[in-house]
């Protein structure tokens, strides 16, 4: 299973990666107090769904995300529990890429083929990458989390460790339901707010995410497609060459750190890819 490896590691890497004192808010930037624990909550929930509003968020979207957000402890267990990674690259590429993994990946890139084709003409990035960061991430879309989005991310902003960071996201996931791509009944996904078959953190969603099927929404939850098209676009904002290699010391392995700044997992990405790639002859 690709949970703890995969699809909630880049969300963690990437706040890890936020500065020790990003929770001390600077400028007024959030009118909305941090706490550590239960108490304070319900009077930071007000408050953040007034800065909300001011921020150009519908009521109605507010309400919907808000419906049933409380306060959870094990978010905040999960958050304080984080293990960096101890394997070495061997041990760890060898559990990630499994050989029912690399089966499907492969059956993929055949089943595929036009679709990352076209992914290919319109982003550069060729279709081995993409499915390989699809399967490590969620087992293609099999292993995708179900914590409830707007709990997990209005716990983590509310809690003065990251307040800034979770914040971030949390406005950014009202704008994915405000745009329409989702409702915030269907943002469920991993513990630290990443959603979606390739576990996009609520930011690289709303900047990110494409319709790529043409259905009118871009839904990483049920489509393949946008999923697929959303990888690519993501690398392609973060620097991706199209044609240059990907392999560490290559000009791309700097856009696949972005994706995850874990190098293990980033050189992971890369070997994957590459394993794809030898199987359609390319």
């Amino acid at each position: 299973m690709a949970q703890m490896g995969s699809r909630t590691m880049r969300g963690i890497v990437a706040a890890v990666a936020v500065v020790a004192g990003s929770a001390a808010l600077s400028g007024g930037a959030h009118a909305a107090q941090c706490g550590s624990g239960p108490a304070g909550f319900p009077a930071w929930e007000e408050s953040f769904k007034r800065e909300a509003a001011a921020a150009g968020i519908s009521p109605a979207v507010i309400n919907s995300a808000f419906a049933n957000v409380s306060y959870d402890q094990g978010v905040i267990n999960k958050d304080r529990g984080q293990h960096v990674f101890k394997q070495s690259f061997e041990q760890f590429s060898a559990r990630m890429i499994s050989g029912g993994r690399l089966a499907k990946g492969k059956a993929l890139m055949r089943s595929q083929a036009r679709t990352l084709q076209a992914i290919q003409s319109r982003f550069g990035v060729p279709g081995a990458v993409v499915i390989a960061i699809w399967g490590l991430e969620t087992d293609y879309g099999v292993v995708r989390g179900n914590t409830p989005s707007f709990t997990a991310l209005a716990t983590l902003a509310y809690d003065c460790r990251r307040t800034a960071f979770f914040t971030k996201h949390l406005m950014d996931a009202l704008r994915v339901v405000q745009r329409g791509d989702l409702t915030a009944r269907e943002m469920r996904g991993a513990w630290a707010g990443e959603v979606g078959q390739a576990q996009f953190m609520p930011s690289a969603y709303y900047n990110y995410a494409v319709d790529f099927d043409g259905d009118g929404r871009a839904d990483l939850i049920r489509s393949s497609t946008d999923t697929m098209a959303s990888i690519a676009n993501y690398l392609r904002g973060h620097g991706w060459r199209p044609g240059a290699g990907w392999n560490p010391g290559e000009p791309n392995f700097a856009a696949i750190k972005e994706w995850n700044k874990a190098d293990v997992y980033a050189r992971t990405i890369a070997l994957f890819a590459n394993k794809l790639q030898a199987s359609v002859g390319q």
